[in-house]
């Protein structure tokens, strides 16, 4: 039975059988391989990310194609790293991070490469009504609840059942309650390298009682290299023509403004900080851009935005079955100590684009829903492909 989520959504993966050892394994991952690779060279190492987290255990995996690759924890199921060729074929990590999972555990850490929800991006005051009967979430942004509160997804150890060379698939079973959302709901979400170069993200759930979900990935992006100073100069390209503005809490208004000549024009690539300076209301509530854009998109998996680097020729395309796209120019960055490589990042070092249903969609009635019943099964894809500029 499909969704009520907007539209029927598909979801396929295609696992290839890839020449490359993966990393680490888990007590329920029985496909799994013990770790020989070498992880250095993406500033991490399987060691340092071997732990536990309460009474589970917490590992790193490394999965595939040949050409590029990502390193995968089980805490809050991140992406820790993604290793892809630059134009002169030499290996970048383009996913900003921590260095080892105890920096990963901070309070504010920032959500880093990770699985958020059970609603990922805002609820106002993190107060929804379903039939009538309201319910109140936790508070972690302000007066709103942001990726799912302070006991989201995020800080979760996820089981790993299964993997291969090139995929790994994490399960989580969040109780009726949690957060205080309704609902026990069942959660698949599988990583696969793709034979055309892409991190593809294939989520699944169900529930067994109405509740609301919006699951998305959290990685900080910069296609120069994590590390570098700044994601400005990037080009980027949306396939949008109108987004949704936001009051100074940055909870939509319900608007669905045009982009039309204003900043939020990106269907003709331009460097994100081109306007990210001008004299802008959203940009001024934002400190940048922290917006969600509606997708000019049909059903189905589809091609809806485009960055480049100019320094590495990094190109990334991002498709999805997703309504929405979150962009974040990283507004928020400071200082942020003990990444990888024991690097520093601040101010704009890296971009957010998060697939997703609209911010506050559960008290938008304009918005397209969010609500999963029982016999639903919540499913979608997204994709990160990769290749460089001509």
């Amino acid at each position: 039975m499909t969704t009520s989520l907007g539209f029927i959504w598909k979801a396929c993966i295609a696992p290839i059988a890839l020449a490359i050892t993966l990393s680490s394994c888990n007590q329920n991952a029985n496909t799994a391989k013990e770790t020989t690779a070498d992880t250095t060279n993406i500033g991490v190492s399987a060691a340092d990310f071997a732990g536990l987290v309460g009474q589970d255990s917490v590992k790193l995996y490394t999965i595939s194609n040949g050409t590029i690759s990502a390193a995968i924890t089980n805490y809050g199921a991140r992406v820790v790293s993604l290793l892809v060729p630059d134009n002169q074929g030499n290996p970048v990590d383009v996913v900003l991070g921590y260095k080892d999972l105890e920096n990963y555990q901070k309070k504010g850490e920032g959500f880093y490469g990770a699985i958020v929800g059970r609603f990922g991006n805002r609820i106002a005051k993190g107060q929804f009504k379903l039939d009538d009967k309201p319910y109140q979430l936790e508070l972690n942004d302000g007066v709103n609840t942001l990726h799912g509160g302070e006991t989201g997804y995020y800080t979760k150890v996820w089981t790993v059942n299964k993997v291969t060379d090139n995929s790994v698939e994490l399960h989580l079973l969040s109780p009726d309650g949690d957060a205080g959302y309704p609902g026990a709901l069942d959660i698949y979400v599988t990583y696969s390298i793709t034979s055309d170069n892409g991190l593809d993200i294939a989520y699944r759930a169900t529930t067994d009682k109405k509740t609301i979900v919006n699951l998305t990935n959290h990685a900080y992006f910069n296609l120069s290299g994590e590390g570098a100073e700044t994601i400005t100069d990037h080009e980027l390209m949306v396939k949008s023509d109108k987004y949704t503005p936001v009051d100074k809490t940055l909870i939509p208004t319900g608007e669905l403004a045009s982009v039309e000549n204003t900043p939020f024009d990106f269907r003709t690539a331009k460097a994100i900080g081109k306007d990210i300076d001008a004299d802008d209301e959203q940009l001024k509530i934002g400190g940048g851009y922290d917006h969600n854009f509606v997708l000019n998109k049909e059903d189905g998996l589809q091609h809806i935005a485009t960055v480049t680097s100019p320094k590495t020729g990094i190109q990334m395309e991002i498709l999805t079955e997703e309504p929405g796209l979150q962009f974040y120019s990283g507004n928020f960055m400071k200082d942020i100590k003990n990444a990888k490589g024991d690097k520093t990042y601040g101010l704009r070092s890296a971009f957010c684009l998060e697939t997703q249903h609209f911010p506050d969609a559960p008290n938008q009635a304009n918005f397209p829903s969010t609500v999963l019943s029982p016999g639903e099964t919540y499913k979608t894809q997204s994709t990160y492909r990769f290749t460089t500029a001509k």
